[in-house]
This record gives structure tokens, sequence and C-alpha cells, in this order.
């Protein structure tokens, strides 16, 4: 009786290129935030949010939307358009942290959790919502929440020992970029966080979309942008040069890596004691596997104790 689907804005396929999310016709529908980061596919920021638009006309006649409050944009166009749906505002939920430990509260039934961060509460949230419209109580909820460890590449723990955490996550966009950076940051407020970027999807690597990452990266104690020159040369782009990536970003100091052997040998010359570490990507750094440095993270820090 019940399906649920998840698409955004980006084109159905090469041959069908309305958005994904114009095929739903939901009857409960979540939006999640506004963040133009499509700029191949939506030249102008009007013609991305004229896709949003679409969407919301598409919800079913006495539908339920559930749209996050904190975005403002998202707010605003929520708030002009569908006048006869039924609309359910959601925010960050009340919460604490304790020794690395996130415990929130929904619907008057509080919780710990895997997951952290204020984008893993917003979206915790919206679940939440869309249970209760189902006939889902707190409690229950709050019983399947305090198991899910979260999704695969996104704020996934990779190797942990006392004094240091390493994170993989799919962030790439500079609102993500941002909001995961945060997310450590509060988690465990007094570690350094090392923070690893990689720029590899067509925006990103465009000179033009470049300022948006202004001052992503500040909250990191240490950071790197890497990024290949072979990927610009399959996505036919002109080359970045260095200078220019550092000035987009506005980050007092950040390295700007493009070989992996560099990017392992920044790694190994890092301290890792009390730290955090933290790998943002939606591609592979050229192949080198992050999953494979937890193997010798001991014995960098082994040696660095010596």
């Amino acid at each position: 009786p019940v399906i649920v689907c998840e698409g955004d804005e980006y084109p159905a396929s090469t041959l069908e290129k309305r958005p994904k999310f114009h095929f739903l016709l939901p009857h409960i529908a979540v939006l999640t935030g506004i963040a133009w980061d499509h700029i191949n596919v939506f030249p102008t920021f009007e013609n991305y949010l004229e896709q949003f638009r679409i969407f919301i006309g598409m919800i079913q006649p006495g539908g339920v939307l559930i749209y996050n409050e904190t975005d403002p944009v998202l707010k605003e166009l929520v708030e002009q358009q569908g006048k006869d749906l039924r609309k359910i505002a959601y925010g960050i939920p009340d919460y604490k942290i304790q020794s690395g430990i996130t415990t929130t509260t929904l619907g008057d039934v509080e919780g710990s959790l895997k997951i952290f961060g204020d984008h893993n509460l917003l979206n915790l949230n919206a679940a939440y919502l869309v249970c209760r419209e189902l006939g889902v109580n707190a409690t229950d909820f709050m019983r399947a929440a305090a198991t899910f460890n979260g999704a695969s590449r996104r704020m996934e723990l990779l190797y942990q020992r006392q004094g240091l955490n390493v994170y993989r996550d799919f962030a790439h966009a500079p609102s993500k970029v941002k909001a995961t950076i945060l997310a450590l940051k509060k988690q465990f407020p007094e570690r350094r966080l090392l923070a690893v970027l990689e720029l590899h999807t067509f925006s990103s690597l465009s000179e033009q979309f470049l300022d948006e990452y202004a001052h992503s990266l500040d909250d990191a104690a240490s950071a790197v942008v890497y990024y290949s020159l072979h990927a610009l040369e399959l996505k036919r782009l002109p080359n970045l040069l260095a200078d220019r990536v550092k000035e987009a970003f506005k980050k007092g100091h950040l390295d700007i890596i493009n070989d992996r052997e560099v990017l392992k040998k920044w790694l190994l010359s890092q301290d890792l004691n009390d730290a955090t570490l933290l790998f943002m990507s939606s591609g592979n750094y050229d192949g080198f596997d992050v999953t494979q440095f937890q193997d010798y993270i001991p014995n960098v820090v082994l040696k660095q104790n010596i």
C-alpha cells in the first residue's frame, strides 16, 4: 500500500531530460533543501527554482508537503506555491551531545542515535513526520532510529581508536561540505579537524562555479582540495590553476593537490593525535582507496609518538 521513492532535480536519463522528481506524483512529499549545484543542467538559478515549482504543482490534490523551513529559499518558495496542500514545516529537533553521542527528542520521545550532525537530524525529523502521517508512533520510530548507522558514504565511519575518528562523506556541493564539516566540529569540538575535499563533478570543476565554495573549509584546522587533471580532460574543461582554487575557497592556508601519491604523503605527514580526519568526495581520488588508509593509521601515530 506504500511506496517510498527518492528523486531529485537531476535529469531522469540521458534521453529524458526532465527531472526525476517530476515523475513521482506523490501524496506525501518531502523537500529537504535547495542547492544550485548542477550548472551544467540548469544554467541559471531561476531555471533551477522552476523545477521545484513544477514538482510542488505535481503533488496530488489534498496531499502533504513536508519541507525544511531552515532553508530560506525553500521556505519562501513553499509559501508561494501549493495553496491546496497541507504544509508541514520542520527544522532541527532538540538534541544534546555527550561524550560524542547525540540524543534527540521527537514527539516527546527521547532516544540516542548513532548518526549526528544538523543535516542528519533534519532528515531524521522529516522521516519522522512522514512516518507519523502513515500512522507510526514516536516510540516505534525512535526505537528504529536508534539502530540506524547511516547510509554508505554519508558520514561513514571508516576507522576509530582512542583520540581519532576517520570519516568519509559524499559531500561535494558547497552547502553539503559546510554542513558536514560543521557536524564534525560540533560532535568533536576539542579535536583538530583535517579535511580532504575532492572536486570531481562538472560543476565543482567549473571555474565560474568555484566561488560558491568560499569559506566552506574554514572550520578545518588543516585542509586539502584535491582534483584530478585527468578528470578535467575527460570533462573537456580547462585547467584549474591552484591559485584560482585558493582564491575561491578563501581559506587562510589551503593545500592544493593533483596527484594521489602527493596526497598520501600529505596524509602521512599529519599529526593524527586527538584528531578527526574527513574525506569528502563523489569520486575516488584517482583510485586512492581511502578505506585502506585505516590500515596504516596506527603506524603513523606510533611513529609520531616515538
